[in-house]
């Protein structure tokens, strides 16, 4: 779905052409320009061959029908993966990627160890909520969230990224609120800033995942140049500006950061009113192993005993290989 392309074609049409057209795709879910009767037939097949709406793809979902991975094909081959998770509260959140691959190469994540294929465009990611959407027009439902937490990192695909937000946001568009979009980050500052800037009241989760340095850059390469201290004071810039709570997500994984010295040392650096820490379950990619529940239990105790707000993720994905760090387009 390529918003450019639409406003392309309707360029010299009368104004009111335009709102029946993203009426007829954000909310009657059409997927195809030839259910818009509204619309002259022979506009009808001009969209249909100079703005196709069609998305091909294919699900896989869980056993508990609460998760659903859909591998999307894309025009030039590409393939790329998102994920819907049905909670229980009503919510349905879709778990939208923003590249092909990932440069950063982070231990634990299978997208990194693609490599870097390419950015997606704006109306790629759009394409992943719309899929998804349609799904859900199937049951009765709707998607309510959306999270920047897929294949790839957000602020190294910035432009693509906020374009998609707005469409997001848009009342003629999905016409979702601000503050049910998020966006996770291995924690660029520059990008960080920006999203102060320009989109203040959407959600920031960082991805710490390590108590230190020494150990971040093991887990994350990147680590190396977004060092702690420069990701806190980003962080600190971007709660200044925006007086909005960040999530610093914290993958626990057996035996390498989720010790009790390690949550002490995490709590050192962590506990600032406006932070959260969100302790996850590492779904395993080769040899790392999830800690058990006990430990993460026992590591969440010691950050709430030394005052760190601290919550433990509901698991999702893992059956259908689409949690955390799974994503592979494979």
């Amino acid at each position: 779905m390529d918003i450019s392309l639409l406003e392309e074609v309707l360029a010299n049409k009368p104004g009111y052409r335009m709102k029946q057209a993203k009426k007829a795709v954000f909310s009657d879910l059409v997927e195809s320009w030839q259910e818009v009767t509204v619309l002259p037939a022979e506009l009808r097949n001009e969209l249909e061959e100079k703005c196709p709406i069609r998305i091909n793809g294919e699900t896989v979902v869980s056993k508990d029908g609460n998760t659903v991975k859909a591998l999307i094909f894309l025009e030039d081959g590409s393939r790329v993966e998102s994920v819907l998770m049905r909670h229980k509260d009503g919510r349905n959140t879709v778990c939208v990627s923003c590249q092909i691959g990932c440069p950063l190469g982070c231990l634990f994540c299978a997208t990194g160890k693609m490599g870097f294929k390419r950015n997606l465009k704006a109306g790629e990611i759009i394409s992943q909520v719309l899929f998804f959407a349609r799904l859900l027009k199937k049951s009765g439902d709707k998607v309510s969230n959306v999270v920047f937490m897929g294949m790839g990192e957000p602020f190294l695909n910035y432009p693509a990224v906020l374009e998609a937000i707005r469409i997001i946001k848009d009342k003629e568009g999905f016409n979702i609120g601000s503050r049910k979009i998020s966006v996770s980050t291995v924690g660029i500052p520059e990008g960080i800033a920006k999203l102060a800037e320009d989109e203040p009241q959407v959600n920031l989760a960082v991805s710490l995942h390590a108590p230190n340095d020494e150990l971040r850059i093991k887990l994350m390469p990147a680590g190396k140049q977004y060092t702690i201290e420069k990701v806190l004071t980003a962080v600190d810039d971007y709660i200044k500006k925006t007086n909005r709570r960040v999530m610093f997500e914290y993958l626990m994984i057996d035996g390498l950061n989720d010790s009790d010295a390690q949550a002490v040392e995490l709590a050192g650096i962590i506990k600032k009113p406006l932070y959260l820490v969100n302790l996850i379950s590492y779904n395993p990619v080769e040899n790392l192993k999830p800690s058990s529940s006990v430990r993460m239990n026992k590591f969440k105790d010691i950050l709430e005993k030394k005052g760190v707000a601290v919550t433990i993720r509901h698991r999702f994905g893992r059956e259908v290989k689409g949690a955390c760090g799974q994503l592979a387009g494979k």
